[in-house]
C-alpha cells in the first residue's frame, strides 16, 4: 500500500493513474465494440455477403490483439517499476520485544549460560 501512496517521481504517478483509468474505459468499450463486430459479422453470413462477415471478424481480432497487447505491456511496466521501487526503498523496522526474558535469551545466544541438553543428539 505505500508503493500506492508514494510509487516515486510525479510521473510514475500520472502514468500509473492514467493507466488506470484507461484500463477502466477501453475494457468496457473493447468488450462492446467487438461484441457489435461479432454480431454484424453472424448478420452478414445470413443475410448478405460473406467478405464483409470476414472483415467483421478480423477486426474483432485485431481489436482484440491490440487491447491485449496493451494490457500486458501496460501491466510489465508498472511491475518493473514497483520491483524497482521496491529494491531501493526497502523499510527497515526494528522490533524490540517488551518481555523480561529479553535480558536472558540474548545470554544464552551470547553463549554466556551453559545449555543443558538431555538428549542424545549431537548438533552440528
Amino acid at each position: 500500500l505505500q508503493w500506492l501512496r508514494n510509487p516515486g517521481p510525479q510521473h510514475e504517478k500520472r502514468t500509473l493513474f492514467g493507466d488506470m483509468v484507461c484500463f477502466l474505459f477501453i475494457t468496457p468499450l473493447a468488450t462492446i465494440s467487438g461484441w457489435l463486430c461479432l454480431r454484424g459479422a453472424v448478420d452478414h453470413l445470413h443475410f448478405s455477403s460473406r467478405l464483409e462477415a470476414v472483415g467483421l471478424i478480423a477486426l474483432t481480432v485485431a481489436l482484440f490483439t491490440i487491447y491485449l497487447f496493451w494490457t500486458l505491456v501496460s501491466f510489465r511496466y508498472h511491475c518493473r517499476l514497483y520491483n524497482e521501487w521496491r529494491q531501493t526503498n526497502q523499510q527497515v523496522i526494528l522490533l524490540i520485544p517488551k518481555s523480561a526474558n529479553v535480558l536472558s535469551n540474548q545470554q544464552s545466544l551470547l553463549g554466556l549460560q551453559p545449555l543443558k541438553r538431555n538428549s542424545k543428539e549431537t548438533i552440528v
